[in-house]
Formats: structure tokens, sequence, C-alpha cells
């Protein structure tokens, strides 16, 4: 069914992107904990689909489905973040993690194993490593983040802007280069993991292939390296190759 003006039905529209909803939803599942559920991303998708549908205007240089695929991400990480889907408890601890690493970090001027990490919070290392897998879709950056110390929130103040997302938050915060130097200063595994998850876009399954290990052990890792990450960019810590070369600098006499 075609309109007076040549233009899809609205609901005829909606059908035709329903794929694509459905392909961005399973994207985002892979870098997200099990307890969420596929289908309530869809749902928000749709949300951003039909937003998307309303607000596009032709002629402002972007085609629908770039201009669509920014509406129907933003509504999915709006509705996991209404939902806090990663439980309050487990990102406490990792807070607890963040902390450690930082401490060891400075101690020592290298980063810290995961036994030294079990060992600083007195944890068994079994109860450790099921930290991390409980742990898995723990961000870089969440909202509570985005403050100034005022009570005045990144986000609300910065309400009018569309499109914004954790990469955006990051550059503009200033933190873009710090985030390089502290990936670079990630042990070499962790490292190869991330380059493998966010650059080449592989699953966990095939990550673990190429690692040796099991798809568990991949989110283990992820969650270690995002606490690193984390515990240098967002803590305020030096990263580890900083303390080395102060280090070096302060045995040479400079």
């Amino acid at each position: 069914m075609y309109t007076a003006q040549g233009v899809l039905a609205k609901d005829q529209q909606v059908a035709s992107y329903v794929p694509l909803v459905k392909r961005i939803a399973f994207l985002l599942m892979a870098k997200l904990p099990a307890s969420v559920d596929v289908d309530d991303l869809i749902q928000n998708g749709m949300i951003g689909l039909l937003d998307a549908l309303d607000r596009y205007e032709e002629g402002l240089g972007a085609q629908f489905e770039t201009y669509a695929v920014q509406r129907i991400r933003g509504a999915m990480l709006d509705g996991l973040r209404e939902n806090d889907w990663l439980p309050r408890g487990v990102r406490r601890e990792m807070r607890r993690v963040e902390a450690a690493i930082r401490k060891l970090e400075h101690e020592r001027g290298r980063a810290p194993s995961e036994g030294e990490l079990a060992g600083a919070l007195d944890m068994s290392l079994a109860d450790y490593q099921k930290l991390l897998l409980d742990a898995r879709g723990h961000q870089l950056v969440y909202i509570e983040d985005m403050t100034d110390g005022s009570g005045d929130d990144y986000l609300e103040r910065h309400a009018p802007s569309t499109g914004l997302d954790p990469l955006a938050l990051l550059e503009e915060a200033g933190t873009r280069a710090a985030l390089a130097t502290a990936i670079e200063a990630l042990p070499e595994r962790e490292k190869l993991m991330m380059a493998l998850y966010y650059e080449q876009d592989l699953n966990l399954r095939e990550i673990g292939e190429v690692l040796g290990v099991t798809e568990s052990r991949v989110c283990q890792l992820h969650s270690q390296a995002v606490a690193r990450l984390r515990a240098s960019v967002t803590g305020g810590s030096r990263p580890v190759s900083t303390m080395r070369r102060d280090s070096a600098a302060a045995r040479s006499g400079a």
C-alpha cells in the first residue's frame, strides 16, 4: 500500500525494517550478559524505529537507514539503562576489583595477576573468576560516571544532543588518549582479546578458539580487561606504562 505521495504506508515501512532491528539486537546481545532478553531489545528497538520514521526528514544528507540505526540502537541502550541489567551487587564488587587494581599497580608498578587480585580481595581464585563471569557486560562508562561532582548530570546537560553513545562520551570527556594508553598497558592476552572482540568483531566462541580457551574464560578475560581500563581511565590511576617510565627515570637519576 502506498500513500497519495507514492510513499509506502507506515505499517509497511515498519515491516520492511524489522530485520534491521533484529540484526542490531543480536549484534548487541553478543556483548551483554545472558540475563538480557533479546525480545526486550527488539521491542525497544521497534520504538526507536517508529521514532526514526516520525522524525526523519529527507534532504538533510543522511540516508534513512543510517539515521534509523542510530535511533534503534539508542532506544535499545536506553532500555538497558532503565532496567539496570548489571546487578548492583556485582557492580559494587567490580568497584572493589578496580580499587584493588589501582592499589596493586601503584605498589608494584605493573598489572597485577588474577591470583594477586583474588588475594587482595580475600577471595579464592575460583570465586574471583566466578565474579568476573557474573560481571559479563561490565561497561567502561556508566551514567553515574558522567557527573561533574556538583550533582549536574552529564546526560541531563546534553539532553538536546542526539546520537550520543559511550564512545562519544569518552571523546568529549577528553579521555580518548588515556584509554588508548591504558589499552596498550593491558597484559598481552587481554589486549589480544579486546582487539579480536572490538576491532575484528569476533564473538566469544571464536575468540576462545583463537586463544585456546573456553567461551566462559573469554568472558572472564573481558570483564577483567574492562576493570583494568576503568581503574586507569575513570579512577584517575596512572597507566602501568606511565609508572614504568617514571620508575626508570627515577632509577637513572632524571
